[in-house]
């Protein structure tokens, strides 16, 4: 099957295909690599159409009796007469063990203590111990030393941030939207609060599940809990919107789509999204089964809402609810008066007032009897979107004409002349994107944003004899109105001239035209008030006013990204070939129909309310009868302690995915986790006391030719820093880093927004930026200097096994980058603080605050060659660039 070998392989090298370089973005990559697994797919299932054996048939898919959808087995200890004694007592020991004497194969020794501890730190809080710590643990005598120092570390704030950052990886939290306009989000951060909380407090883990998919529900007035509903939309999130019917639907579907592919990868391991145009075409999943979960998440869409408690609503309230009377007792005077004006008047809803034509987005022209002026100044008064002010305004050319056989525009910045005028936006990535500058420089397009004053003033190079203006919103066009995404255009306005630039005159007005709409002719009305009306309409706005201004000093209530709801409109039905436009047969809120026994599976009607839906099926998931997600889940602990799961693919249990090497244990660890209670900091003591987790990582050619990548544990894997470790590491080492837990993120790049966003790296990363890793502010397809290099994943999508590269840049980043240069000069300032004495003294405090040892005698020595020749500076440099800061054994 070359075939599909070969797009097998594309699929997996365009995770280093630079998308962003050909201008495509996060869903382009999506969809391509689906595209590959299909293909892949067609090619398979025709070459069992092609003249394959029966029995390789049925091999090349799975059914209901796949071994992850059964129920877990009844587990039972292996007999271990010919096992190293220490390897007899823990039941995970015995599993590995009974492997390994199966294969031929032994066991490697318990690693040395500083390992160890290394090792455990850096497992459970993603931090090095400190040189007091090692040294503390190295010469302890008491023979639950090992054990004391699981529990410590296990009960360290920095577990929640360690671990709360892997489960982040695997549910794809982001804190942008992604897609084309990329903005970001900036109260997603509750979320992940809430997942290291969570970890720390060491949550039962249904509960946690629960919380993700019903939090709202279960959760209501309850913060701490109704945040964890997040997870279903901290995904990417396309809100470019769309007017086309079509168009819309698809990118709705999508959208729901990214919620079904994240809880059944995040929590059952499964592709169900596979099944989104077709049966499944490697495991037991029929369209019909995507479906079902999918109306659990119709009426879920993306967006800010209040997260506070009710007391803390009602408390806003109380405050609120004066002002809000007086408010409502203003606006309905001044309704009365408006009322008694426009009825006087009798025009409030004609469009016949004034004679000329409206305003025109393409062309509007204003002429007068020729004058003498060197100042020219408009003042527009309303627009298109509100009949109350010109701000927001788009001009994109005011001219000046002369009159003549040879008229002129002497308002061209071409000719001399001058511009003034506040701009109503900024481009941070574009220079003048919208600056006033752009209504006279001769060309048509680019639009002035009108600011407040809504004032445009020329100042022209010399006093001329002008007779007319002529402005437009966008003089390409043919159109009177604005044109959809352009801005609303200037509806009222007045023109002034002047010779001085103090005294002024007006030449022509609005008035004269008829409204532009009936909000305008209803605006005008109003001004056949009366004296004594207009000032009691004045003293109303102003009051009004006051009033709103009051409002928006009291403290907003906390908002949190975490999505609103709705009852969806109709049944769910399936979209033939996975189209909206193509809906089939309708299907009811229920769960999947592949499981065999033990766990019994739930349908409700077609109108269940749309919170029942997602509780029913956080509910099912999280059954303790629901042994794949227990598999999953387990398997997932096992990854993160040994950089490859029992199971290899964590998200994907599937015919696809990979086979368990023990899969008794596996088993055995479900079962432990349940008589947890689903804690995990038990299973992670079960693990970390063990035999297996405690060898050493020697390497033993013997053994490797069996077993190359220790897939059965004949050695502790050594690893690579994660890229948040290794940062944390150097800021740690540095005595840089800043401890501070929770809230907003920082960021390692300036965000710069239009319509579109823009992430520039910082040159310099100041002291404002040296907290972990876990609270920068992770926006999608954003490159973060050290971050990237080191491997960070792309939000964009869930990352359940991270890639670990070996790339010249990373050598390059870590020898030259600012961040880096700046963490040397970090340490070298420690060093020189606690050993000011000799050039070998230098060297044995770097390295015991580095490597958290002892240098050896060459060492020493070059290290002193090193200071003497070049400085500690550079010396600190070569420490923080040496493999033994970023790996592990």
């Amino acid at each position: 099957m070359p075939g599909a070998s070969v797009i097998c392989l594309i699929w997996l090298f365009s995770d280093g295909f630079d998308w962003a370089r050909v201008g495509a973005m996060n869903h382009a990559k999506y969809w391509f690599r689906y595209l590959c697994s299909c293909l892949a797919g067609l090619i398979l299932l025709d070459v069992a159409a092609d003249g394959a054996a029966p029995e390789e048939t049925e091999a090349r898919r799975s059914d209901r009796d796949w071994w992850s959808l059964q129920v877990l087995s009844d587990v039972s200890l292996p007999d271990l007469p010919d096992a190293p004694p220490a390897w007899r007592s823990n039941p995970i020991d015995r599993y590995v063990i009974a492997r390994l004497i199966a294969e031929g194969l032994e066991p490697n020794p318990p690693a040395d203590r500083r390992a160890l501890i290394r090792r455990i730190a850096y497992d459970l809080t993603g931090l090095p111990p400190t040189p007091e710590e090692v040294a503390a643990f190295v010469h302890d005598s008491d023979a639950r030393a090992y054990e004391k120092l699981v529990d410590r570390l296990l009960s360290s704030p920095h577990y929640g941030e360690r671990w709360g950052r892997h489960w982040l990886d695997v549910i794809r939290f982001g804190e942008s939207r992604g897609f084309e306009r990329n903005e970001i989000v900036r109260d997603a951060w509750p979320f992940r609060d809430y997942v290291i909380d969570s970890f720390n407090q060491d949550k039962p883990f249904d509960d946690f599940i629960v919380e993700h998919l019903a939090g709202d529900v279960i959760g209501r007035d309850r913060p701490d809990v109704e945040i964890g509903s997040a997870f279903m939309t901290i995904g990417p999130y396309d809100d470019v919107g769309n007017q086309d019917a079509v168009a819309a639907a698809n990118t709705r579907a999508a959208t729901v789509d990214d919620m079904v592919t994240a809880t059944s990868g995040a929590f059952l391991g499964l592709t169900i999204n596979c099944a989104r145009c077709h049966d499944h075409k490697f495991d037991p999943i029929p369209t019909e089964d995507y479906y079902r979960l999918k109306a659990a998440f119709d009426g879920v869409s993306h967006g800010s809402r209040v997260l506070a408690t009710r007391a803390e609503r009602e408390h806003l309230d109380a405050l609120k609810g004066p002002m809000l009377q007086k408010r409502e007792a203003l606006a309905k005077a001044r309704s009365a008066l408006e009322k008694e004006i426009l009825d006087r008047s009798g025009a409030a809803a004609s469009m016949d007032l004034g004679q000329r034509p409206p305003p025109s987005a393409s062309r509007t022209e204003e002429q007068w009897v020729p004058v003498e002026a060197r100042y020219v100044r408009m003042s527009v008064l309303s627009q298109s979107d509100n009949p109350g002010s010109g701000v927001g305004a788009r001009m994109d050319e005011f001219e000046v004409w002369t009159g003549g056989d040879a008229p002129r525009n002497v308002a061209l910045a071409s000719g001399g002349a001058g511009v003034s005028g506040v701009a109503g936006a900024e481009a941070k990535d574009f220079d003048g994107a919208y600056s006033v500058e752009l209504v006279n420089d001769g060309k048509y397009g680019a639009r002035w944003f009108v600011g407040n004053p809504p004032v445009l003033t020329v100042t022209l190079p010399r006093i001329e004899t002008i007779e007319r203006a002529v402005f437009s919103h966008d003089r390409m066009t043919e159109s009177n109105s604005p044109i959809a995404g352009l801005g609303p255009m200037v509806t009222e306005y007045e023109i002034e001239v002047s010779m001085d630039g103090v005294s002024w005159m007006k030449v022509a007005d609005s008035t004269g035209r008829r409204p532009y709409n009936a909000a305008l002719a209803r605006r005008r009305a109003l001004r056949t008030a009366t004296g004594g009306e207009q000032v009691e309409l004045d003293r109303l706005e102003m009051e009004i006013a006051a009033v709103d201004a009051g409002i928006r000093k009291m403290p907003a209530l906390p908002t949190a990204w975490m999505g609103n709801y709705h009852q969806p409109d109709g049944p769910t039905r399936v979209f033939h070939g996975g189209d909206p436009m193509k809906p089939g047969a309708p299907v009811l809120p229920a769960s999947l129909q592949v499981f065999q026994g033990g766990l019994d599976s739930y349908e409700l009607p077609a109108d269940a309310p749309e919170g029942e839906r997602r509780l029913a099926l956080a509910r099912w998931i999280a059954n303790d009868g629901n042994a794949l997600t227990l598999r999953v889940l387990v398997n997932r602990v096992w990854h993160y302690h040994f950089g490859t799961g029992i199971v290899d693919t964590p998200s994907d249990f599937g015919f696809l995915g990979g086979r368990p090497t023990h899969p008794e244990l596996l088993d055995w660890l479900a079962h432990r986790l349940l008589q947890h209670g689903w804690r995990l900091k038990d299973l992670h003591r079960d693990i970390l006391l063990s035999q297996t987790y405690r060898q050493s990582s020697g390497f033993r050619a013997e053994a490797a030719q069996k077993d190359a990548d220790s897939r059965l544990l004949w050695r502790f894997p050594s690893r690579r820093l994660s890229a948040e470790e290794a940062r944390d590491t150097l800021l740690a080492v540095a005595g840089k880093l800043d401890k501070r837990q929770g809230g907003p993120g920082f960021r390692l790049y300036e965000y710069k927004q239009d319509n579109v966003a823009t992430y520039v790296p910082l040159d310099r990363p100041g002291p404002e930026t040296y907290r972990r890793a876990v609270y920068h502010h992770n926006a999608r397809a954003s490159v973060v200097d050290i971050l990237s290099d080191l491997d960070l994943p792309d939000n964009a999508f869930a990352a359940p096994h991270r890639a670990s590269t070996t790339t010249p840049l990373q050598t390059l980043t870590l020898l030259n980058n600012r961040f880096v240069i700046d963490m040397a000069e970090g340490l070298c300032e420690r060093v020189s603080a606690s050993v000011p004495g000799s050039p070998e003294e230098s060297v044995r405090r770097a390295y015991s605050l580095a490597f958290q040892r002892e240098p050896e005698d060459v060492e020493v020595m070059a290290g002193a060659t090193l200071i003497t020749t070049h400085g500690l500076r550079a010396f600190c440099r070569a420490v923080l660039n040496a493999n033994e800061l970023i790996y592990l054994e």
